[in-house]
């Protein structure tokens, strides 16, 4: 099952043996990269830096940096097109899952009605695979089958990339979604029979200039950004931490715990979670998430979610996840989903798991780097 979940200053860079400072007036809230560009300096941010820290890499490659749309913070999708000449689709750029798919022409599911649709007739670079394509979702499922074509993410035309086209999109789930397909980029392994997942393409046919990308999602309605092949500073501060990965198949690594106050409530031991951009919680096991729950004041109501007094985020606790060795605390506003004056929990239960999903909400607060040359994880706080 794949893990998509949808629910409705001063700057100092080294560059050889000087330093190149910047001195910005940042106002509260004002994201780095829009001060930057507001004085005429992000270009030159960005080009020095990379070439500070990149040289190493080809210079075949491309950088390419596709802008998210948020919906009530819940889905974060951006633009893709699909074959010759191309045809335009949404999608949710999921490290949870590892397949390419959108809605086509000989679907006739709802969801697929109130969508856009590829149309195979009208690429002339479309190829039929003739294999059938099933995928399950924490939420939703597709049946369909395979194609190649050419597919485009920003400035990076990927050939020969096979496409999952839907022929049956079963429920409501994808009916009322704002995206029409999901694009995963999480590890092969995860992949269906015969799909090759995007990213995997890229890098086989050297499109990026490196094997990693990373992940900035604004949690202010502001702009979101993935960044493909490269690592954006002016969307974090301080330095990136590094975490191995344990399992590639989903973007998965150790957990430490989960502490409120210094107190363990949860992961006791250590535990496994994944890094998740298509799941918009934090999920973990049942019992340990109740435990959380508790600590913070959440009460469950008679839908089962767990509401949260929004005049008490001031008094309720931060907590902490500790990862590798490094701590990363979530604060009440970070943990809390506020919607019309209704604040509930951004954490979830789940039955008879013992692995958590760290979604959005974390994302939002830690800036995200998936970096398949080392298999590994970068973190910094996002700005």
């Amino acid at each position: 099952m794949r893990c998509l979940v949808v629910l409705f200053a001063v700057l100092a860079l080294s560059q050889g043996t000087g330093i190149t400072r910047w001195v910005i007036p940042l106002h509260k809230g004002k994201p780095l990269r829009k001060a930057l560009k507001e004085h005429g300096l992000l270009e030159d941010f960005l080009q020095k830096h990379r070439s500070a820290v990149s040289s190493k890499y080809s210079s075949f490659g491309e950088v390419a940096s596709e802008p998210l749309t948020s919906y009530l913070d819940s889905q974060y999708f951006g633009k893709i097109y699909i074959g010759t000449p191309p045809q335009e689709f949404t999608v949710v750029f999921d490290t949870g899952s590892s397949d390419l798919w959108v809605p086509s022409v000989y679907c006739k599911s709802d969801a697929c009605q109130n969508h856009h649709r590829f149309d195979p007739s009208m690429s002339s670079t479309f190829q039929n695979l003739g294999k059938p394509l099933s995928i399950q979702y924490g939420t939703g499922s597709m049946q369909g089958f395979l194609g190649y074509d050419t597919v485009t993410v920003s400035n990076i035309a990927d050939p020969q990339q096979t496409v999952g086209l839907s022929t049956q999109e079963p429920g409501d789930v994808f009916t009322y979604s704002e995206f029409d397909g999901i694009l995963g980029l999480a590890y092969p392994s995860l992949a269906s029979e015969y799909s090759v997942p995007v990213f995997d393409n890229m890098m086989n046919r050297h499109l990026v200039a490196q094997d990693l990308f990373s992940v900035y999602m604004d949690g202010n309605g502001q702009e979101s950004m993935l960044t493909l092949g490269a690592i954006d500073p002016s969307y974090y501060t301080g330095s990136l931490h590094w975490v191995p990965v344990t399992l590639q198949k989903y973007w998965q690594f150790t957990l430490d715990s989960v502490t409120i106050g210094g107190v363990v409530v949860a992961c006791d031991g250590g535990c496994q979670a994944i890094l998740d951009t298509g799941t918009s919680i934090l999920v973990g096991p049942s019992s340990d998430v109740l435990n959380i729950q508790m600590a913070i004041g959440a009460t469950q109501n008679r839908y089962g979610e767990f509401d949260i007094d929004c005049g008490s985020l001031s008094s309720m606790p931060t907590v902490v996840f500790e990862i590798n060795s490094r701590m990363y605390p979530l604060t009440p506003s970070a943990y809390t989903n506020q919607d019309q004056g209704f604040c509930t929990s951004g954490f979830q239960g789940e039955n008879n798991s013992q692995q958590w999903i760290l979604g959005d909400v974390f994302i939002r607060e830690y800036y995200s780097v998936f970096d398949r040359a080392d298999n590994r994880v970068g973190l910094a706080k996002a700005v």
